[in-house]
């Protein structure tokens, strides 16, 4: 089956087609670093990293590119506010953002590049699109003109004659209302770099086309974000780009928010849910389940209940993965996916219909456990493991165990379960000689403490019963 996403910019799903054959070539807007990040900046990182693992099993090379906007307005304004330099608060929310992706299981981009490292490159855009008439310098500022390019909001299909083009303070000297910033004049006390034009800033899109540029050249495959960057963001993107001589991106792919009581999840709203606050009160790994798991073009309303419900059904396939192992022995995790999983992540990544398969696996496996079918156990185990492994969720990865809790963890886990068995084995020496009155009681007795026990043919195994 031919890989299928959808294309903002068509309006529909649309077949891949790589630009070079075996190859795929990823730019995601980052991080603009002027705060911790809450779970709705988190999610897209986890849809394309999804989406990159699915690459990567279908045997492409990826190359995917995650840039960080480490200067702009709301940063200056925090370090007005707090007496700090800009580029302390950057880098302290960048290494939090850093922390986040890795906590919940996103591999590390190939490149990730910081906007302010690329002054040059923005430099020679706007010297390129001055001389082809697309841009204009005017009171230490450059404005792209977007009466130059026909183009514009072809892909948030709005109509240039109602269009209310967002503008920032200090913008003057614009020919038309509408006409974007791309440089920004220096104001007093504010960080500076010298330009042709004069000293100033980078504008927000100008940094993004400088860095997409630089690092996947004049065409790539796949643009992604935000469905909030659409417009004015990525809309000023393809016209910079464009207009400068690069086809820029052939696919432009959008994961939607997640919302709190209807409203998108944001700083400003006071309604933010931090990733490090999170991480203290749910395992990460059920965290990446919970925002990886529906469509990424499907909205998120979180709420601590579908939190538990996530958590409710990430226990039940791990509570199958870890009696299987119990019962036949580590198992390599599959490298062919079984077909209803494939055909669901090749239509658009298909992630809900994908575990809904791994779903229905793990309820035959449970049902071979039942039978003592140790074949069967072995199958379902290595297909299931494979499955999650592909979705970065696989229980027996080694990261997830290393975060439930560190060598510490590890070392009180072991301590538990020895004072565990021994009494397991007294309520064992209960049942052997019937008295099944006391075996009922230990077993009450743990539950009572947060144990549950359960009665297997390979003898008694106990869990945390998340009460």
């Amino acid at each position: 089956m031919t890989l299928r996403l959808y294309d903002t910019s068509a309006r529909q799903i649309r077949d891949f087609s790589p630009l070079v054959r075996g190859c795929v070539s990823i730019y995601l807007c980052g991080a603009t670093v002027q705060a911790a990040p809450h779970i709705g900046h988190i999610r897209s990182g986890l849809n394309f990293d999804v989406m990159r693992r699915w690459f990567a099993h279908r045997g492409y090379e990826v190359t995917f590119v995650r840039n960080v906007t480490d200067i702009d307005d709301k940063i200056i304004a925090k370090s007005a506010e707090q007496g700090r330099p800009w580029w302390a608060i950057g880098y302290e929310n960048e290494r939090a953002f850093n922390a986040a992706y890795e906590a919940l299981g996103c591999l590390p981009p190939t490149y990730e590049p910081r906007a302010t490292g690329h002054i040059p490159e923005m430099t020679e855009m706007m010297r390129t699109l001055i001389d082809r008439g697309h841009a204009y310098a005017a009171d230490g500022n450059v404005y792209f003109d977007v009466r130059s390019f026909p183009a514009y909001l072809s892909l948030s299909n709005q109509e240039l004659d109602s269009l209310l083009q967002p503008s920032g303070e200090g913008e003057t000297g614009k020919r038309d209302p509408r006409d974007f910033a791309m440089w920004k004049a220096a104001k007093p006390g504010e960080p500076a770099w010298e330009t042709p034009f004069g000293p100033g800033r980078p504008g927000w899109h100008l940094e993004c086309s400088a860095m997409a540029h630089k690092y996947l050249g004049r065409a790539f495959d796949i643009h992604g974000g935000g469905v909030d960057l659409v417009f004015p963001h990525h809309e000023n993107e393809i016209a910079q780009s464009q207009a400068y001589g690069d086809e820029f991106a052939r696919y432009w792919v959008h994961n939607a928010w997640v919302t709190m009581s209807g409203e998108k999840m944001s700083k400003s709203l006071g309604n933010s849910v931090l990733v490090a606050e999170m991480v203290k009160r749910w395992r990460p790994v059920v965290l990446r389940y919970y925002l990886a798991g529906p469509h990424y073009r499907s909205t998120i309303e979180y709420s601590p209940e579908s939190l538990a419900e996530a958590e409710a059904a990430f226990g039940r396939i791990e509570g199958f993965v870890q009696r299987a192992t119990e019962l036949v022995g580590e198992t390599a995790p599959a490298g062919e996916m079984p077909q209803p999983f494939a055909e669901a992540m090749d239509d658009d990544f298909s992630v809900p219909q994908a575990l809904a398969h791994v779903h229905t696996r793990v309820r035959q496996g449970n049902a071979a456990l039942g039978e003592g079918d140790k074949p069967a156990v072995a199958a379902a185990l290595a297909e299931v493991r494979g499955m999650l492994g592909v979705l970065g969720l696989d229980p027996r990865d080694e990261m997830w165990s290393a975060q439930a809790g560190g060598a510490a963890g590890a070392g009180l886990e072991s301590v538990v379960d020895a004072l565990v068995s021994l009494v397991l084995e007294q309520r064992q020496a209960a049942r052997a000689r019937k008295d099944y009155a006391t075996a009922d009681a230990i077993r009450d007795e743990l539950g009572r403490a947060g144990l549950a026990v359960e009665d297997t043919p390979a003898g008694p195994r106990w869990e945390l019963s998340g009460d």
